[in-house]
């Protein structure tokens, strides 16, 4: 009776002239209900005839109002997908603060031209196809819709293009399908969790009064988050968890997260004046390198197992104070663990064997562009690690800049829109909350290999450092903050109106028991004297040289490789301009026993594979190298199918070829984790110009030349880094080298600047080599440019076969005897080249100087320099001779040391630019003049340098 009296109510107000068509539209539907319209069959469907109604009389509706039902329930849909699309502009997610920017999209009834009474009479499902059985009508769907989007958690997705996951996503938040049926046990934990978090923080503050720690008060929901998602990836058997965070909320993620012994920690904050509490003797001792770092840039790592006989390994990724630098090198550790490298070809990416996460600031999300890098590395062939969990920590300040002031964005998650990132707010004050959040990502990430983020929004309880002041920046803001509740507490008061817990089992009875705990672990601890500040002597990982390796090949081998590279799969078609090129390069070797320098390379790749090391190689243009001498990829013209020489050689381990995105500072990252996380692999890195590298200055600094001295990282990473002046201006010349050398100390990497294909040989086969050993160290390498299709760079056969890399080289033009020479000149690169072509060209003797290039800058060659001027002892002057002006380049580092190998008698001279701002001129006619300049006063064929 009541659905008849509601169809009857309904059909009314379409009672007047347009009645003619809705009944001729129901006549068609009884013949054939699939004949109309899917929105009037519904209607039929629902309320049945509509002649059940009077269509005559003086008071019948007109047109206009005959169609405001159709209006209403137009409006109502519009009500509903507007709740699910600005649903979370009107969401409790702010736990202080809030957000106080205004919007036009509004999700009121209202704003729609609607009442409670209009909703009422629109059953549920004209609104709303997938309804619950106990929501009747529009309005119970816009309340329930209302719980779903605009609670403490809110909801972006619809940026999304892919209309399955749009499609799952809101199948999970409408149906809440994804948020676990919380037990009382579960809550218990979960409280429990919260309530070690923050005695934690508290016991620090206490007994470390003024002590930096960068605390995770405000968002200690994280820390259940990080549970929830580590715990669904241990019961999926997934071999590892990957994380990476800056500083804030670190020490609680290392002492619950990754079980980093309190005792531990408390050491590290207690090294002060003359004594120092150490740890019990069952925690492990200090993580770190020679130097060591603060206590919240350690990573640690662990083992988890959630009952399962495997165990997943969770690793909390070293990080300096550059905040988001630390996101590429996690996806680098990420896809190194997921790749299988035993067999030839590209690699066997597997997602289930490793999973990222990582945790953001706020205000750092929004601001470094080292996030929207690697962003942009998550879909790509080369880079994707199929999808990483992203958590925002935001305290809506950072530092003490508020967000109007950091951002151009309503909400610091905006930038992931641009990547289709589904994204979730949650109120970091609801626990269950943020956890429902974590699982949802997860579930997303597991089934559609994509990234998801959470913004957790929070607050920062403290200054940012526990040691400014916040109220003189904030002052409204935590006024706020201070009268706040914690987490915590806030649940516990929940639970006990639950009844799920008594007041004896609440906040403050944990919170007590917490206290004692750490206090009984904190007064145990044995205080020792501290007996020498500093090591006198350096630590043995400091004084490992590199040691003596086999880099040589026999002949038959290599003329085996090249065979092998020249073979092609049946019909491919390779442009016939680079066919030529290419066997041209491959018969030289052949029939002269000559290889140039791409030769060379490529022949060093075929053997490092065949002797069981997997090749990782990225960079912009790397496949076919960015002065198209490598072409280690190639194209069919007739299909465009892809095919590399190196994977078709036979028993051989994986090699991975791919352009990079235009990118440095997070393509650098990524490779740096990859080669730090898989030590089997040679991992190297290729730059467009070597003075792009200036871009990713971060990662060298902090990570590459620091990273083992302060975490105890190894990496045997080779960066190639074009150089060489050739008159292509300031932009187009310097690696820079001279950065690298001022980051050179301790044998922390190996800097190098060879001039022949045979030392590239020798010098990337060693350092393959190098890869897993204690000796291990980055390689900097300065690439030629035009020089790569020099005769002069080629090498003869022989040279692969005997020997190995030389440190040092004589030149191969040299004329001086022991008993002509009384000058050395040395010098680096592709200026010695430039000697030697010289002193072809011209009649006179050059017996009086003896010409020594120096290929490898770092570990600076003093003893073999040293053995040339005991070979040449006429020698009373040494001439340095650079391209680079002389504050660049490898004058500055040198000078010291070769003065220090001089007799009083022997003098030391620098030839070269003067110094300058710029590293090169910009027109080519002024390059070739003092170009020549240098050259001939290095061979003292004229007098002076090159004038400023």
């Amino acid at each position: 009776m009541r659905q008849k009296e509601s169809s009857e109510r309904f059909w009314e107000s379409f009672h007047g002239p347009n009645m003619g068509y809705v009944e001729e539209q129901y006549d068609k539907y009884r013949q054939n209900p699939e004949s109309v319209d899917a929105s009037l069959k519904e209607l039929f469907d629902t309320h049945g005839e509509p002649s059940l109604m009077e269509r005559q009389g003086e008071d019948a509706p007109s047109a206009q109002s005959a169609h405001a039902p159709v209006k209403k329930i137009t409006a109502a849909i519009q009500l509903v997908e507007a709740i699910r699309r600005y649903g979370h502009l009107e969401a409790d997610i702010y736990p202080v603060g809030g957000d106080n920017g205004e919007t036009s999209v509004l999700t009121k009834m209202e704003d729609f031209g609607l009442t409670e009474s209009d909703l009422r009479d629109i059953p549920a499902n004209f609104v709303w196809e997938k309804a619950p059985d106990n929501v009747h009508t529009a309005l119970d769907a816009v309340q329930l819709l209302k719980e779903r989007y605009a609670g403490t958690t809110s909801f972006e997705y619809d940026h999304v293009g892919n209309h399955d996951e749009r499609k799952w996503l809101q199948e999970q938040i409408e149906t809440a399908s994804y948020v676990p049926n919380w037990s009382e046990d579960d809550k218990k934990a979960i409280l429990r969790r919260l309530t070690d978090v923050e005695g934690f923080e508290s016991f620090l503050s206490r007994t470390f009064v003024g002590q930096k720690r960068f605390s995770i008060e405000g968002v200690e929901s994280m820390v259940p988050m990080l549970d929830e998602v580590i715990k669904e990836a241990c019961l999926a058997d997934t071999d590892n968890v990957m994380l990476g965070m800056a500083h804030r909320g670190r020490l609680s993620v290392l002492a619950h997260v990754l079980g980093k012994p309190f005792d531990l920690i408390f050491s590290e904050f207690n090294h002060t004046g003359e004594k120092a509490l150490l740890p019990s003797e069952g925690s492990k001792g200090l993580h770190g390198g020679w130097t060591g770092d603060v206590k919240y840039h350690f990573g640690a790592v662990t083992e988890h197992h959630e009952g399962q006989e495997k165990q997943t390994t969770v690793t909390l990724a070293n990080n300096p104070s550059h905040l988001e630098f630390v996101n590429p090198v996690v996806e680098g550790f990420t896809r190194a663990a997921q790749d299988d490298t035993s067999k030839p070809g590209y690699p066997d990416q597997d997602p289930s064997k490793a999973l990222s996460i990582l945790i953001h600031g706020d205000a750092a999300f929004i601001g470094e562009g080292i996030v929207a890098e690697t962003l942009n590395l998550g879909d790509l062939p080369g880079y994707s690690t199929a999808g990483t969990v992203h958590i925002i920590a935001n305290n809506q300040v950072g530092f003490t800049t508020n967000r109007r002031d950091g951002r151009s964005t309503r909400y610091a998650s905006d930038l992931a829109k641009g990547f289709e990132i589904p994204i979730v707010h949650v109120n970091a004050d609801d626990p269950l909350a943020c956890t429902a959040a974590a699982l949802l990502a997860f579930q997303y990430r597991q089934r559609f290999h994509k990234d998801f983020l959470i913004d957790l929004v929070g607050y920062r309880r403290y200054g940012h450092n526990e040691m400014d002041e916040p109220r003189s920046t904030q002052p409204i803001l935590y006024q706020d903050i201070d009268a706040h509740d914690t987490v915590a507490k806030i649940f516990s008061a929940n639970l006990e109106k639950e009844k799920i817990i008594s007041d004896q089992e609440g906040y403050e009875t944990l919170s007590a028991q917490v206290g004692d705990h750490l206090k009984e672990i904190f007064q145990n601890m044995k205080e020792e004297e501290i007996k020498e500040k500093m090591p006198k002597d350096e630590p043995e990982a400091l004084r490992c040289d590199l040691p003596q390796m086999q880099t040589s090949v026999p002949a038959d081998t290599l003329f085996s490789l090249n065979r092998q590279l020249q073979k092609r799969p049946e019909g491919f078609q390779v442009f016939k301009k680079l066919t030529k090129i290419i066997s041209k390069r491959h018969q030289a070797f052949e029939e002269e026993g000559k290889a140039d320098w791409a030769v060379g390379e490529i022949l060093a790749y075929a053997s490092i594979l065949q002797e069981g090391t997997p090749i990782r190689l990225t960079g912009q243009d790397s496949e076919r190298g960015t002065f198209a001498h490598r072409h280690m990829v190639l194209h069919d013209v007739e299909t465009d199918a892809t095919y590399s020489p190196l994977h078709g050689l036979e028993e051989a381990k994986s090699f991975a070829l791919h352009n990079s995105p235009l990118s440095e500072a997070g393509v650098i990252g990524f490779e740096y984790g990859y080669s730090v996380q898989n030590p089997d692999t040679f991992v190297l890195w290729e730059a467009q110009f070597g003075d792009f590298a200036n871009t990713g200055q971060v990662l060298f600094d902090q990570f590459i030349a620091a990273g083992r001295a302060k975490w105890g990282e190894a990496s045997n990473m080779a960066m190639l880094l074009p150089h060489g002046y050739e008159g292509q201006g300031p932009e187009h010349s310097s690696g820079r080298v001279e950065r690298f050398l001022q980051l050179a100390a301790e044998n922390n990497l190996i800097v190098a600047n060879v001039t022949s294909s045979s030392q590239l040989f020798h010098l990337l086969r060693r350092q393959a080599k190098l890869g897993g050993r204690e000796e291990a160290r980055p390689l900097v390498l300065m690439t030629p440019k035009s020089l790569m299709r020099s005769a002069r760079l080629a090498s003869k056969l022989e040279e692969f076969t005997e020997g190995s890399f030389a440190s040092v080289r004589t030149q191969p033009n040299n004329e001086a005897t022991p008993e002509t020479a009384n000058t050395l000149v040395l010098g680096s690169g592709k200026v010695m080249v430039d000697i030697e072509e010289a002193m072809e060209k011209e009649t006179g003797a050059f017996e009086a100087l003896h010409i020594a290039r120096v290929e490898q800058l770092y570990p600076f060659p003093a003893q073999k320099i040293k053995q040339i001027l005991a070979d040449y002892p006429s020698i009373r002057e040494v001439k340095w001779v650079q391209e680079e002006p002389r504050n660049m380049g490898a004058w500055t580092f040198v000078r010291d040391r070769i003065e220090a190998i001089l007799t009083e008698d022997q003098t030391l001279e620098y030839i070269g630019r003067p110094d300058r701002a710029s590293p090169a001129v910009g027109k080519p006619d002024i390059h070739k003049t003092e170009q020549k300049q240098i050259i001939n006063q290095a061979l003292k064929l004229s007098k002076g340098g090159v004038s400023v």
